[in-house]
């Protein structure tokens, strides 16, 4: 399989595709690319029987598709986790290296590494890890961009991007921050947010909304 085709298993699993249906628009904003470069991929991956497509509804993940992408997603975050917490990566530098760890390592290396960190069940930006037969928690799958105005969430998890993650570290908002969602700005403009803790405010891009999930 090549790494392209990687990319988007992982990218429809972390969008929640193993438990509903993703759009095209979804998959494009996240892997920045063209709808049409996306459109033609999924083909190729309905045929390989890695993902199922319903037109005007969108694309999830088969079994078989689902196996692959929580081994690679596994192998991923295992190596994020490593980068960050043991080698002091910031976490918006950790996507290229990990991935080229997770294609390089046996699948022996991986069940040590699991087990020297301690058994992590969630990596630095807040997706879930699984553990080496497939088993963890549900994830959020409820985008900032979808909270209505005057609702308290707590930040939850990040899609893996190195532009958001630059970006969020620019505008300070991480992992466990409780924010009140104001102001939904006209045009896809920015949204407006409050910290519950201090009481300061801030605003988000409307496209950055999007890869952040929230409980």
């Amino acid at each position: 399989m090549t790494p392209k085709k990687e990319d988007y298993l992982k990218i429809i699993f972390e969008l929640g595709g193993r438990k509903k249906k993703v759009s095209n628009k979804q998959i494009a904003m996240s892997l920045n690319i063209a709808a049409g470069s996306v459109t033609e991929m999924v083909s190729k991956l309905v045929k390989e029987g890695l993902v199922d497509h319903t037109p005007y509804a969108g694309i999830s993940l088969t079994k078989k598709g689902t196996e692959i992408a929580e081994n690679l997603i596994r192998r991923h975050r295992l190596w994020e986790t490593f980068l960050v917490d043991k080698l002091n990566y910031k976490l918006q530098d950790v996507h290229n290296d990990a991935e080229i760890l997770e294609h390089v390592t046996s699948d022996n290396l991986m069940d040590h590494l699991e087990e020297f960190l301690g058994h992590p069940e969630h990596c630095p930006h807040g997706g879930v890890i699984p553990d080496k037969s497939g088993t963890y928690r549900e994830e959020s799958y409820l985008i900032l961009a979808d909270v209505a105005e005057g609702t308290t969430v707590t930040v939850d998890r990040f899609i893996d991007n190195h532009e958001l993650l630059s970006y969020l570290d620019d505008i300070h908002i991480n992992l466990g921050d409780r924010l009140v969602v104001g102001e939904h700005t006209p045009f896809e403009g920015p949204i407006k947010l409050t910290y519950c803790d201090s009481g300061e405010e801030t605003s988000i891009g409307y496209k950055a909304a999007h890869y952040i999930f929230v409980k």
